[in-house]
């Protein structure tokens, strides 16, 4: 199997997201990284490019993307892992120019921005994947199958919630520079850099989507311009009602990522920090522990997990699980073939309903909560 040509938008020596998309990339063997522009600054990604030894490096995207276009063994996807505000921009380039792209979440740092590139990605041939990296994760696969089979029945109740402490206080290193100003985040803080992730996890494994919602925004630190803690009131199509809430000042919080769902049948939990394990509980009956690759999950765990039950998987192989499918999307194009269903990975489309989601907790918050339409 010929490994994918891939090129990157970012990333450089001391960027931490763009580490985990190479590793990701690298799991299963499916690409090979050829070409980069890894920094905004030429001379660091000049030097960011030598260290990873790439054959081709560039001071900037568009110059990237006008060059990798027109060789012959130039890339074939790149993978956007710069911040926020610079998504649209460098998507749009390789988008335009027939690369696939894959693109770290939030789509763009404005809904303008994110109609916009929805937009260009329809007028391209190329595919656009965004990594919504724990929709990878084999027990939450396991979740949606069995939401979707019926097991908890019709679903009434949506539980998630994404707590970390990391911005408890006015930190001002690099990753937090740039999450906490909103020229370069985009106008959602927690509510753009992880209350996107849980209104996707929630999304993902039920099959809804959310029509309408409440927010109540904070930044509790001093001088912050946007928010650190959210909570959130969701109405689901359907009828099914949810509350959301996300915060990065929750000291004793890491990457505490959970998702309750509740139906007239039953009920599933998962926790992001234990993610070999599902519960299910059927109405009436003793709880339930399903374990990755154990007895009781089924296939669509069993298609993205590698090795045997009781050896964790997690982060990482969730990643490298979205690359994977993407992977698998790209050769299918390259033959002219169709995917099958069991490829799931984060769309454009699902990258719009979580700037729409931004959008619409910013514009409630600011009518002291108000009821607003995604």
């Amino acid at each position: 199997m010929t490994r994918i040509r891939l090129g990157m938008v970012g990333g450089g020596n001391d960027a931490f997201i763009g580490g985990v998309h190479r590793i990701a990339a690298r799991i299963d063997d499916r690409f090979e990284l050829v070409a980069g522009a890894l920094s905004s600054t030429p001379e660091k990604a000049q030097a960011s490019g030598q260290a990873l030894g790439l054959e081709r490096i560039y001071d900037d995207f568009k110059q990237m993307a006008i060059r990798e276009a027109r060789l012959k063994n130039g890339i074939e996807a790149v993978s956007i892992v710069t911040p926020n505000h610079v998504h649209y921009a460098a998507a749009r380039e390789f988008l335009k120019r027939g690369i696939h792209v894959i693109c770290d979440k939030p789509l763009t740092s404005t809904l303008a921005d994110a109609k916009k590139l929805v937009k260009a990605a329809e007028a391209s041939d190329a595919l656009f994947v965004l990594t919504h990296n724990y929709t990878g994760y084999p027990m939450v696969r396991q979740a949606r199958e069995m939401i979707a089979s019926g097991q908890i029945g019709n679903i009434r109740v949506v539980q998630v919630e994404y707590p970390q402490d990391w911005l408890t206080q006015n930190e001002t290193f690099k990753q937090a520079e740039w999450r906490t100003d909103p020229a370069r985040s985009g106008a959602g803080g927690s509510t753009g850099d992880i209350g996107t992730h849980a209104h996707n996890l929630a999304c993902f494994v039920t099959g809804l989507r959310v029509e309408s919602l409440a927010a109540d925004l904070d930044a509790f630190v001093p001088g912050r311009q946007v928010d650190d803690n959210g909570h959130v009131m969701l109405r689901f199509e359907g009828g099914a009602k949810g509350m959301l809430w996300c915060s990065q000042v929750a000291p004793g919080n890491e990457n505490a990522l959970r998702v309750r769902v509740y139906g007239d049948k039953g009920g599933l939990e998962w926790a992001q920090e234990d993610p070999n394990y599902l519960w299910y509980t059927p109405f009436g009956e003793p709880k339930r522990l399903i374990t990755r690759n154990g007895s009781g999950a089924g296939d669509a765990a069993g298609r993205v997990s590698r090795i045997p039950p009781g050896h964790p998987e997690g982060y990482l192989e969730g990643f490298a699980n979205i690359y994977t499918e993407a992977a698998n999307a790209i050769e299918a194009r390259r033959a002219g073939t169709e995917l099958d269903n069991a490829v799931m990975y984060p769309t454009i489309q699902d990258g719009l309903r979580g700037v729409q989601f931004i959008d619409a907790c910013v514009r409630s918050s600011q009518r002291n909560a108000a009821w607003v339409t995604l």
